[in-house]
Order: C-alpha cells, then sequence, then structure tokens
C-alpha cells in the first residue's frame, strides 16, 4: 500500500525504486498490425500500433515520434526564468508548465504567496481547464462520434425537438438549424472539407440520427466562438493566451493593475463560459454517453492518480480544492495518499540510455536506434508509480474527488449518471473519461465565481501584496506537482550556482502515452486499447475513439513537406 505523505516534507526524499520483476516475453506480433500514423486532431506527434484478432484489440503500442529535449536546453539557466521555457513545451497547456515551473522554485526557496496571488493563480488555472476541455471535446473528440455528411440529409424542425429534448435551456428554432445545414453543404460542397477530410463517414459505428448530428455539428460551431472568450480571461488577468505573462516567482506581477473594472470583466467572461458549460457541454457529453453505451465497458484501466490541483492555503496537499490521491484496481471507494518518492521513469523500451530513477535524479540521454515494437519504440519514457502504469487526467480526478466526497463533484456525477443510465463502475471507460471532463468544467467553472467574489482591487495610489519577496540562495532543489488539464504533472528542479543543473518534467501524456515499462508492462493507453472492437480494419475508428478520450497532448515540433516529392525539411533560423 502507498506510504502516507510525511507531513515535515510532503515531497517525500526519494529512495530507489524496487527492482521490476524479471520481464515476460512480449508475443511477436503479425505483420497484419494497424498502424495510425500520425493520429491526427492531437497536439504533437503520435503513432499508435494495434494487433488485431477475432475482430478485437489484442495488443497495443504508443510511439511518440519527437524527442522533446528541453530539459537539456534549461541547463545552466537561472531558475527563475525557467517558466519562460517549460511553457514553451506545449501551445495549448502554456500556463501550467509556466506555473508549474514558478512553483518548483518557490518550492526551493521557500516564499509563500499572498492571498490575492493564489485566488489570481487559480482562476488563470480555471480558465486553462475551461478553455482546453471544450476545445477537446468539440474540435478534437467530436466527429469520433458525429458523422458530418449524415447532417448534411437531417431535417431542421426534427433537430430543433432533439436539441430541446437534449437541453431544455436551448431553444433555437428549425431556420437555426437550416442555417447551419446550409452552411455545411456550403463548405462540404465546395470540396473545400479541411478537418473534415479522410474521415470514415458512412461507417457502422456511427450511431446518431442525421437531426443528432446537426446538433452536434451547430455546437461544434458555437464552440469556436465560446473559445475565444475563454482564452481571454487569459488575457484580462496575465496579458495575453497563448503563453501568458502574467506569472512570476511569488505571486502575480499585477501590482495596481488589478481595478474592479478589471474584475468586473473577467466575471462577465467567466460566467459567458459557465453557462455555456452549463447548457451545452455537459449536456451534449451525457447525450453521447446514453446513445454510446457499449463504450461505458470499453476503454477502461486499473489505476488512476492525481497529485491535486487549486490550492486553498499555504499546507499543501492537505488544502487543495482537487485533493492528491490514487486509485488502485478501480476501487473507488478506498482513496489512498500519494508517496511521491514511489515515482519511478523506465527507459527500457524508450529511446533513452540508463536505467529506471526517480524523476529528482532523472537523466534525459537520448538513445535512438529505430522503432521496434518487441524492443525501443518511443521518445516518451515510461512512469510508474510503486511500480503501476496510473492513468492520470480528468477521470481520474474526478473519481478521486468522487472517492474522497468531494461535494460539488459527488452532486455532478450522480445527476450525470442517472441522466445517462451508468453506473459508477462504468466510469472506468471511453465514455467515462470524455464524461469527466464534462464534469470538472462545470464543477471548476461553479467555482471560479466565488473565486472571482474573493478578489479585491488595488488600493488607489498603492499596491496590493500580490507579491512576496524572498531571498534566492545560491543553491537548492524544488519539486511543483500540479495538475494540467490532462493529468498529474511534476517538475523536478536541481540549482547550484545560481544555475540550474538538472531539471525533468513528467507530464501528463507521458503518464498515459508511455510504453512498456522494464516488467513489459504496457502503459494505460496501450492497456485501455485491448479488447476494443474493430469492425473495419481499414478504418480503425473505435482504435482513434479511445486514444483521444485521453486527448493525446504530445510536445509540439514543426515539419515542412513538399507535397510532390514528400520529402522533408530541417528549417534552421538564424
Amino acid at each position: 500500500m502507498p506510504k502516507k505523505d510525511n507531513p515535515k516534507n510532503p515531497h517525500n526524499p526519494p529512495t530507489d525504486p524496487t527492482p521490476p520483476p524479471e520481464p515476460t516475453p512480449e508475443p511477436t506480433p503479425s505483420n497484419g498490425n494497424i498502424v495510425i500514423d500520425p493520429v491526427t486532431r492531437i497536439e504533437g506527434h503520435l503513432r499508435v500500433e494495434t494487433a488485431v484478432a477475432g475482430g478485437r484489440v489484442s495488443s497495443a503500442w504508443s510511439t511518440s515520434p519527437l524527442f522533446r529535449g528541453v530539459e537539456p536546453i534549461l541547463k545552466n539557466r537561472d531558475p527563475r526564468d525557467a517558466w519562460m521555457f517549460t511553457q514553451r513545451l506545449c501551445g495549448v497547456c502554456t500556463y501550467v508548465h509556466g506555473i508549474t515551473s514558478i512553483r518548483s522554485v518557490e518550492d526551493a526557496v521557500g516564499v509563500a504567496i499572498p492571498e490575492q496571488a493564489r485566488l489570481i493563480r487559480n482562476l488563470l488555472m480555471g480558465a486553462q481547464w475551461i478553455h482546453d476541455h471544450i476545445v477537446h471535446f468539440y474540435q478534437l473528440h467530436l466527429l469520433d462520434w458525429v458523422d458530418i455528411t449524415s447532417a448534411l440529409t437531417a431535417d431542421p424542425a426534427g433537430a430543433a425537438s432533439v436539441d430541446r429534448q437534449i437541453s431544455s435551456a436551448r431553444n433555437r428554432s428549425a431556420a437555426y438549424f437550416d442555417g447551419v445545414k446550409q452552411r455545411l453543404q456550403t463548405f462540404a460542397g465546395g470540396g473545400q472539407l479541411g478537418p473534415f477530410a479522410n474521415g470514415y463517414w458512412g461507417h457502422p459505428a456511427y450511431l446518431l440520427s442525421p437531426e443528432e448530428n446537426l446538433v452536434m455539428m451547430a455546437n461544434y460551431l458555437e464552440a469556436l466562438r465560446i473559445q475565444i472568450d475563454a482564452a481571454h480571461m487569459h488575457g484580462i488577468l496575465a496579458g495575453k493566451n497563448p503563453h501568458p505573462h502574467g506569472m512570476i516567482v511569488g505571486g502575480v506581477p499585477l501590482n495596481k493593475d488589478l481595478t474592479s473594472n478589471r474584475i468586473s470583466e473577467f466575471a462577465g467572461v467567466s460566467n459567458k463560459a459557465r453557462d455555456f458549460v452549463n447548457n451545452y457541454y455537459l449536456p451534449d457529453a451525457t447525450w453521447l454517453a446514453a446513445r454510446y453505451s457499449d463504450y461505458a465497458t470499453i476503454g477502461g484501466t486499473e489505476n488512476l492518480m492525481s497529485f491535486g490541483e487549486f490550492p486553498l492555503g499555504a499546507a499543501e496537499p492537505d488544502s487543495l480544492y482537487f485533493p492528491r490521491g490514487a486509485i488502485f484496481n478501480r476501487q473507488t471507494s478506498a482513496v489512498q495518499p500519494v508517496d511521491t518518492g514511489q515515482i519511478s521513469e523506465h527507459v527500457t523500451h524508450s529511446w533513452y540510455s540508463g536505467s529506471a530513477r526517480h524523476p529528482s535524479r532523472g537523466q534525459t540521454v537520448p538513445d535512438y536506434t529505430g522503432i521496434n515494437i518487441a524492443d525501443r519504440y518511443s521518445w516518451i519514457k515510461a512512469p510508474r508509480y510503486q511500480g503501476q502504469p496510473m492513468e492520470v487526467g480528468p477521470l481520474a480526478r474526478v473519481l478521486i474527488n468522487y472517492g474522497k466526497g468531494h461535494g460539488a463533484t459527488v452532486q455532478v456525477v450522480n445527476a450525470f449518471l442517472q441522466k445517462a443510465g451508468m453506473s459508477l463502475a462504468g466510469m472506468y471507460s471511453t465514455l467515462g473519461r470524455t464524461a469527466a471532463r464534462a464534469i470538472e468544467t462545470k464543477v471548476i467553472a461553479d467555482v471560479m465565481s466565488t473565486w472571482v467574489g474573493q478578489l479585491s482591487p488595488s488600493p488607489g495610489g498603492s499596491e496590493m501584496p500580490f507579491r512576496s519577496t524572498f531571498t534566492m540562495p545560491d543553491a537548492g532543489s524544488g519539486v511543483a506537482l500540479n495538475e494540467a488539464p490532462r493529468g498529474a504533472l511534476g517538475h523536478w528542479l536541481n540549482y547550484s550556482g545560481g544555475k540550474i543543473s538538472n531539471y525533468q518534467m513528467v507530464v501528463p501524456s507521458t503518464w498515459n502515452f508511455g510504453p512498456r515499462d522494464s516488467a513489459n508492462v504496457p502503459g494505460p493507453v496501450e492497456q485501455a486499447l485491448i479488447d476494443t472492437p474493430v469492425a473495419d480494419e481499414s478504418k480503425p475508428l473505435e482504435v482513434l475513439r479511445v486514444v483521444h478520450s485521453f486527448d493525446p497532448c504530445i510536445a509540439c515540433a514543426v515539419h515542412v513537406l513538399d507535397p510532390k516529392n514528400n520529402q522533408s525539411f530541417k528549417v534552421q533560423a538564424l
């Protein structure tokens, strides 16, 4: 069982991981495997290979063909500058990596931030989650369930009727849906399919009626608008989005800038996003769950972990709005504390040299050998907690919240289960994972209205204490454990002589999309894919549903490709 956190040192000095058991041989797959490369509608680069037997996935391999390399870049830099580099790991979770880096420095120097800074950081993190989850559901995942070509045959009056069934708060007319239908027909009829090209349209796994498909596509378009508002919340309190500037070690750099008008503007935009979540996002996710009930038994994993998020005071991890915890073997009612000393990263099947290590002593030494699923096949390491693969992300947070009696989460989960006709056990699935994002988005959107009300404008002619002063020791180490939209995120910092000597990050998609470990145990996504039905091996829509439910976010890269001769180019900016 996990050890309880040491109250004097919540991060626990790491111990060497227990040596793994002897590896078990991996069966050699046939040459007829399904390879999806690249997986699209994600951030970054991902390759998924599956072996199929009897119409179901029998084995799977998750590969990231992209080397990140940010850790070596940070060496010999001032720790206080690290956040500007780490937030550029990704064009999506920019604020998240930046604030995690800052928290690791604050842990190293022992500084506590002012109350108003804590509230602002929580609001910025909440805005990040709302924006990110809406983008994922509508723009990245929805087309796994919705057939756009079917929507072109819908009856607009019927769509209006379905719309009111999904949410009584919606009262859109047949004329509205006729307009949406005409927009889609113009788009498709012109041959400019853009992001809708090369879909598996007409696949037998699509179950929605034409009218349901039209309603969902209308909301796909509405979500594009609300994303602007969600991103604007970062602009109000942090200067811009993406890569906001409103971060600094010790607090936030607002000073006299937090006016009552600015607070009111943030509240207005936040409430607009909250209305969309309540009236569109959560009802749509609930409707899809009821229509695709088979997926309540597909795509699940056994173990979940969350580092917790949204500090309510200085004493972490005991004072977090979303608590820290771990679930083993789907025992929702038996949430365990997290002993961070029991985290290790394996590289047996990754393109790195070395052995399993705790992240605080981690190494990033590239050793590329080519894709060989029987040996090494990914740039992602294989993190393990107590030697076990752990799914992280919204499903982990929601079920850990539920298991620990988090009131707001329990209420929303129970309402969802009743409306969707699901059991709590069904949450351990592709549907549960997708629903959990909508559930926690509502919980966060609701509590943000309380946090906004606790903000105080800067008094005229003086400065609010938005930042604590501190002395930067010449050497130190720190760790920040928090939650990105996609799951548990950790930054481990060591520095001496005022310069970073080692910096290691274990990101959510490393936990979820990592390869097999030194005991040959598959990672969470590789496990979740097992037994997924595949109706047509040439159109593996079902595989994409499971993969996309994790919201893959692999570190960004840019490739230039000549479409005539298929040659790629390396570009260097001087």
